[in-house]
């Protein structure tokens, strides 16, 4: 076998991603050909061979699988946005599931529960947020705006028939591609970094049906702004436009990059509601793209999470912090943590308008945050982006020691990567299921509860309330009395953990073990000197030390 060699084989099986083994008579070795589906007879182009391994580009379907149906999407097959229209849905679920499950088995140490794939309430027009790109759909080609070709950096299909939306989008993307073609002007190029049309943001909430649409362009030319909310403002829409909006966008890279927006019409946010709460969503922060579905992903989540009361949750990576605030109310307090700022202020707005109080949200990188958080978590819900948790702010995760963590992939092979160290340091995978959040797509959501691994061996002893050994100061008030007294006379709140660092510094002896790390090496947040001091100031008040 060498490549540029055309073969023809039968598609054996499908791992996840997308990777089909093609089965080649008198070849020993199968070749991974994507976009494949079992049971299909296809020829290809062998165009990698690596460590053995040869992979193929998917040249023509010979024969197709007695599984496959008409696919809903015209643009299906040239279009690289969906991968299994093909396939009726049930087949597409149950194809994930059988990828999802070998992947985790795997990684998993011992036995789990496998809860298998939750179906998304619906499977089509359900996103809430698109990206479309400007380009043309071959070199010098009419200007197009839509999305990549399937297997092409640079050609773009227009996608005016596209499925996985509502018709709203499909009038949208219309319209800006009427109005961008009649200005004249070129689209941005990506090799040579000249044009001027880059992007078409469009986002749509299920529930309240308002829209929010955003032309990101480059700075070469002048938008004709008044034009374009002519021709916006006079669509017929199901929904409701709630802004239009101009980001410029000059960056070398080919993402959409808000370097400075502009309210064209409306305004720059538009509400959603999920599971009674209401979220205010701007153009570039975090929102899980299928509305419906993220109500039956995040329900999920909190069965895993299970008993909150009176405990503190670290919820990792919040986006615009919609798992904070679904377990907000059955928490005693919850911390998020997410990057992106303007998510941040959004998750911020969103706590005050559910009329929550004990949500708090940092800005920053989880690695460099979390030594700063202040607080101790009893639980943590981790949902990374799609490269998963940087190992170093896992090693930082895990020294807190929580009996329960419960992490939320959108990538199942970045926690089948992260599970490896999770285990390493003493955490057993209890619970795994999936959530279809993307339908007709290789895509899907996968939850993990994992639970601090107790030693089996035990032995069984009675203890006598006498022979534990209490001092009179140790009798004298309790955790919660210290951390109401320093609430009180201070305002700071203090941890369990701070209370037993300080009456340790001062000669108050703790029952063995009590508040120690759970693992040899973790590292353990320090009281600060502000809160030591009002910490020292309640054990004087209490008569616990001189």
């Amino acid at each position: 076998m060498k490549k540029g060699q055309i073969l023809e084989g039968y598609i054996e099986r499908v791992d996840f991603p997308n990777k089909g083994f093609a089965v080649v008579e008198d070849e020993e070795k199968k070749v991974i050909v994507k976009n494949t589906v079992p049971e299909q007879k296809v020829r290809f182009a062998v165009n990698k061979i690596r460590k053995g391994q040869a992979e193929g580009r998917l040249l023509e379907i010979l024969e197709h699988s007695p599984e496959e149906c008409q696919p809903a999407c015209p643009h299906f097959g040239v279009c690289g946005g969906c991968t299994y229209q093909n396939l009726p849905y049930e087949k597409q679920v149950e194809m994930k599931e059988a990828q999802i499950h070998a992947m985790m088995d795997a990684a998993v140490d011992g036995d789990y529960i496998w809860e298998g794939v939750k179906e998304s309430p619906v499977r089509e027009a359900y996103r809430n947020k698109m990206e479309f790109s400007f380009g043309d759909e071959y070199k010098d080609g009419p200007l197009a705006l839509g999305m990549h070709k399937r297997g092409s950096f640079h050609d773009i299909v227009n996608v005016t028939e596209c499925k996985i939306v509502d018709e709203d989008f499909r009038r949208i993307i219309k319209a800006v591609l009427e109005f961008a073609t009649d200005t004249g002007l070129p689209y941005y190029h990506r090799m040579r970094h000249t044009g001027f049309f880059r992007h078409l943001l469009v986002r749509k909430a299920v529930r309240t049906g308002e829209i929010l649409i955003d032309l990101v362009t480059t700075s070469e030319a002048q938008l004709d702004e008044a034009r374009l909310v002519e021709k916006l403002t006079g669509l017929s829409y199901d929904g409701k436009l709630a802004g239009i909006l101009h980001t410029t966008n000059n960056s070398l890279a080919d993402v959409v990059k808000d370097e400075g927006t502009k309210i064209l019409y409306g305004q720059d946010y538009f509400y959603e509601e999920l599971l009674g709460l209401k979220f205010k969503i701007t153009p570039f922060s975090f929102f899980q793209t299928n509305s419906l579905g993220a109500e039956v992903l995040y329900e999920a989540a909190r069965s895993y999470i299970g008993e909150t009361k009176d405990k503190v949750i670290f919820d990792l990576y919040s986006g615009t912090g919609t798992i904070a605030q679904i377990l907000a109310p059955v928490a005693k307090k919850v911390v998020g943590v997410e990057i992106v700022e303007e998510a941040v202020e959004a998750a911020k707005e969103n706590a005050a308008l559910n009329g929550l109080d004990n949500c708090t949200f940092w800005a920053g990188d989880v690695l460099k945050v979390i030594d700063d958080l202040g607080e101790v978590p009893d639980l943590i819900v981790l949902d990374p982006p799609r490269d998963g948790v940087h190992p170093k702010a896992l090693e930082k995760i895990i020294d807190f020691g929580v009996e329960r963590m419960v992490y939320i992939a959108c990538k199942p092979t970045s926690l089948a990567r992260d599970l490896e160290l999770l285990q390493g340091r003493g955490y057993q995978v209890e619970r795994i299921g999936c959530v279809d959040l993307f339908p007709s797509t290789y895509h899907i959501e996968t939850v993990c509860l994992l639970s601090k691994l107790q030693s089996k061996e035990h032995i069984e002893i009675e203890v006598k309330m006498d022979e534990l050994d209490l001092t009179s100061a140790e009798s004298k008030a309790t955790y919660e009395e210290i951390k109401a007294y320093v609430l009180e006379h201070t305002g700071l709140k203090v941890s369990r953990l701070y209370i037993a660092q300080v009456k340790q510094k001062c000669g108050i002896i703790e029952r063995e073990n009590y508040n120690k790390p759970k693992s040899e090496n973790a590292k353990q947040l320090q009281c600060p000197p502000e809160k030591e001091k009002a910490i020292k100031e309640a054990l004087h008040h209490f008569g616990m030390i001189l």
